[in-house]
């Protein structure tokens, strides 16, 4: 996995579909772990709402920005919002890069 300092997109449609959705979650939650200003061993719940894990709007559009340079594509602020779990933002984000 590459460390999140790194901008260099993630080709992750070259990965067998098999691990797809397993590395796009991993991406997911240590960015998400790191702006939570969490340990890396300490449980996400990735069905809790943004809110519930006491995201703020721009919290979550620095996210947003990190996930970008992460996988390599423009993620929409309303999608963001149309998918108010870290699990419904995996999905979304492991049909993009397929």
């Amino acid at each position: 996995m590459a460390p999140f300092h790194d901008t260099t997109p993630m080709n992750l449609a070259a990965l067998p579909e098999s691990e797809q959705y397993d590395t796009v979650e991993a991406l997911v939650a240590q960015t998400f772990r790191e702006a939570l200003l969490m340990d890396g061993d300490e449980d996400l719940p990735l069905e809790s709402s943004y809110l519930e894990l006491g995201l703020t709007s721009l919290r979550l559009m620095d996210i947003r920005r990190r996930l970008e340079e992460q996988f390599g594509l423009r993620i929409d602020t309303a999608e963001l919002f149309n998918r108010p779990t870290i699990e419904q933002l995996i999905d979304y984000l492991v049909e993009r890069v397929r």
